[in-house]
């Protein structure tokens, strides 16, 4: 039926088709009714014959422009068919990719275009699919991806020869999509999109939504799915109805390609995991493991936001260490980046030949420091992308926590800006509006589907509310980086014993704020590169010296109100800082010294799962009370750490003087003996071993507007924990602490009532002085 009736094409059209630059080739391929017939176009270059085989037979066709073939059909019902194209001798039979309905549904597009779709990973990016048909099942991958500005887009890679003009995709209209479905494409198999701009120029990109990704510096997507079976039921049902602020948590940060070099995702776990154990951290955090181009940027220079970075495997391979931590009772938690990303022209940078995903105003788009564009946070799609990227990992690969980087980045339009460098808000002020609210959606959004998660705040400014609830106009963040805690702390213990006095207020100050968020206190990867030194090369002194500021920093940091977090190499006093490019020094371990502050590590996360004193109430000031905080001259500081049950307590005393205090009076809650449960300067830990022989008796000495008093020996550079041996006498000071709280509260009602009743007086003397003149 070559002959008969077809649709016919003007051949302006059929030639853009034929060069794969038609924004809507599925209108001119593919089979289309037409009065009493079927017209079948396909392109085969080439070829010397076509046919379209269908269950009744073969039909011939006959070429009509640049390698479109045209057959036509009987009938006005679309059968199943193939398409057979010969090649000298050779047969070759294969699948049509314009038969097939789209795969990207109505409601996507629209949830889509609303920034709503929370599901964004399994509309956009590469899909392998299976369909039933009468010739037989057909398998192949749908490939969608949004580039509203296009002129046309083409899907290439391993499956067509790296040619598009084969496989030109179409536009979804307004939703900026574009889609096609492949058959006979295979999972593992590379691609990319070749984007034709506005100019009429092309580019290869990579796939924004690709869940995998060539080894770098290779930059090719690849088409994936998951056949992992998770094994952590019980972790996720417990982690669904609890809330993890409430509870202790001792993060281990870490950058997982220097840890120890050369370990894949699943080599990597049981080491991990044994270490992780052994100290006692309830976290682990993994600086970000989403794909990046340039491996110096420690994964903070995104490319691909959906993909785990395939230097370590698969994302299977992921699935799998996640897996096993959750197992051997350990969370995780992932750094996020969704600030800025880089300018690689492969990757999202001007993915359409516009500004899509950056902002597009210049005052806005850029950062400065970095040489990277910043996310249009106004647009929903981009929006939509970002946020449907958290809850991506959070769902897909059951993480436990978002920490979120470069927080104060986003949140001011003049951050690392000159004078007249940037543009206020509507309002005239400095606050990245469109950059707030999505904080905003992003922390609601997280902590509504997936019960249990954290999201963290890297955020170094005084912005109020990180971690208030946003209904009350709060960031909604969980927790909060403590820098302030951070930079003074370090800046204290980097000063020579003999000036510390002087510095005093350092070292107290972060109490005057520290219930103002819900913090956690970092000692994190920032703190020990980049010329900065480790944690050992801060302190001041010789070896054991250092050794011993480090042992006194990290129980100090221990048992100061807010969550926990160490960068890995700290808690075996690395000497060297650290180096991405390097492993860790691993073999300090082995000196006593080393392995000491290791065992130090392990006491106090011992601790501090123990004792809810530490972690049952940290964001309130009812869960710490100076002891004294002002002796400056001795460089000691004393505080009580209280659960919010007050059924556990326990008092801290740190001596950061380079020398020891022998009969240093502490003031106590109350009497009996106080068992001394962390000494720094222990000899197990490397210390000199100034101690109280593991116990003191408190007397009925009155001491720092106490009712009792123990006199101390305090090591140099040390911290001791004491906590009670009698519990009852803790019950005791609880009632004793209640009965006084509420004669406290009725000696206020009283003063209240009493001034209320003045007040009232003088109004009466006041009306009747009024009446007089009158």
């Amino acid at each position: 039926m070559t002959d008969s009736p077809y649709v016919r094409v003007d051949d302006e059209v059929l030639n853009a088709v034929a060069n794969g630059w038609y924004h809507s080739p599925h209108d001119v391929l593919g089979p289309h009714i037409a009065e009493d017939c079927v017209t079948v176009r396909t392109i085969r270059r080439l070829a010397d014959s076509v046919f379209i085989e269908t269950a009744d037979g073969r039909t011939e066709a006959v070429h009509e422009w640049g390698g479109i073939w045209r057959a036509v059909l009987p009938g006005t019902d679309i059968p199943d068919y193939r398409v057979v194209a010969v090649y000298g001798d050779v047969e070759n039979l294969s699948d049509d990719p314009y038969r097939f309905l789209p795969t990207v549904g109505d409601m996507d597009t629209y949830l889509f275009s609303e920034g709503r779709h929370e599901r964004l990973w399994e509309a956009l990016g590469a899909h392998v699919r299976t369909y039933p048909s009468e010739l037989g099942e057909v398998s192949g991958v749908s490939f969608a991806v949004w580039a509203p500005n296009a002129k046309a887009v083409r899907v290439i890679g391993d499956f067509n020869g790296w040619d598009g003009t084969l496989t030109a995709m179409r536009t979804m209209g307004s939703s900026g999509i574009w889609e096609i479905f492949v058959p006979g494409a295979l999972e593992g198999q590379r691609y990319k999109f070749e984007i034709q701009y506005p100019d009429l120029s092309w580019h290869q990109k990579a796939d924004p939504m690709a869940r995998r990704a060539e080894v770098p510096p290779s930059t090719a997507s690849i088409v994936t799915r998951s056949r992992f079976t998770w094994e952590d039921e019980e972790w996720m049902d417990e982690r669904a109805g609890k809330d993890p602020h409430a509870g202790p948590i001792s993060v281990y940060e870490m950058h997982l390609g220097s840890w120890r070099p050369g370990l894949s995702y699943r080599e990597i776990a049981e080491q991990l995991i044994g270490h992780v154990q052994y100290c006692g951290f309830t976290h682990v955090e993994f600086m970000p493991l989403a794909e990046h181009p340039f491996a110096p940027s420690w994964g903070y220079q995104v490319t691909g936001y959906y993909a785990p970075t395939a230097r370590f495997g698969t994302p299977d391979d992921l699935r799998y260490l996640v897996n096993e931590l959750h197992k051997a009772g350990i969370g995780v938690i992932v750094d996020w980046v969704p600030a800025h990303f880089p300018k690689d022209e492969w990757a999202l940078a001007r993915f359409d030949g516009t500004a899509l995903y950056e902002d597009p105003n210049p005052l806005r788009g850029e950062h400065p420091d970095w040489g990277t564009y910043v996310f249009n946070f106004g647009r929903c799609e981009v929006r939509n992308f970002l946020v449907a990227n958290a809850l991506y990992w959070l769902q897909e690969f059951h993480i436990d926590g978002i920490r979120v980087d470069a927080v104060a980045s986003m949140l001011y339009l003049d951050y690392s800006r000159e004078s007249g460098g940037w543009q206020p808000n509507v309002f005239g002020g400095r606050e990245n509006l469109e950059a707030i609210s999505f904080l905003q959606e992003s922390t609601a959004t997280a902590y509504r589907v997936a019960p249990g998660i954290m999201m963290l705040a890297e955020e170094s400014t005084s912005w109020p509310g990180v971690t208030a609830m946003t209904e009350h106009g709060g960031l909604g963040f969980g927790l909060k980086w403590n820098m302030g805690w951070m930079n003074d702390t370090l800046r204290y213990f980097e000063e020579k014993p003999v000036n510390r006095k002087w510095h005093h207020s350092e070292i107290t100050f972060s109490l005057v704020y520290a219930f103002s968020e819900h913090f956690l206190l970092p000692l994190s990867h920032d703190e020990v590169v980049h010329g900065k030194g480790s944690l050992y090369a801060k302190m001041p002194g010789d070896d054991w010296q250092k050794l011993a500021g480090v042992r006194e920093l990290l129980a100090y940091q221990w048992s100061h109100p807010g969550k926990k977090l160490l960068f890995m190499g700290q808690e075996f006093a690395q000497t060297e800082e650290w180096n991405e490019s390097a492993g860790l020094q691993w073999w300090l371990t082995n000196e006593p010294s080393h392995d000491g502050v290791l065992s130090l590590v392990r006491r106090l996360n011992e601790v501090y799962r123990e004792h809810p004193a530490l972690w049952s109430d940290d964001f309130t000031n009812h869960g710490f009370e100076w002891i004294d905080g002002s002796d400056g001259d001795h460089n000691v500081i004393s505080y009580l750490r209280r659960s919010a049950d007050e059924e556990d307590i326990l008092v801290v005393v740190c001596n950061f003087a380079g020398i020891p205090h022998g009969n240093y009076r502490v003031g106590l809650p109350f009497g009996g003996q106080w068992d001394e449960i962390v000494n720094t300067d222990a000899l197990e830990y490397g210390g000199s071993g100034v101690g109280n022989f593991g116990a003191v008796e408190a007397d009925e000495v009155g001491w720092n507007g106490r009712p009792y008093s123990a006199s101390l020996e305090l090591p140099p550079f040390g911290t001791v924990y004491l906590a009670p041996r009698d519990k009852e006498a803790l019950k005791l000071a609880k009632i004793a602490a209640e009965e006084k709280r509420r004669a406290a509260e009725a000696e206020e009602a009283a003063r209240a009532a009493e001034e209320a009743e003045e007040e009232e007086l003088e109004a009466e003397d006041s009306e009747e002085a009024e009446g007089g003149e009158d």
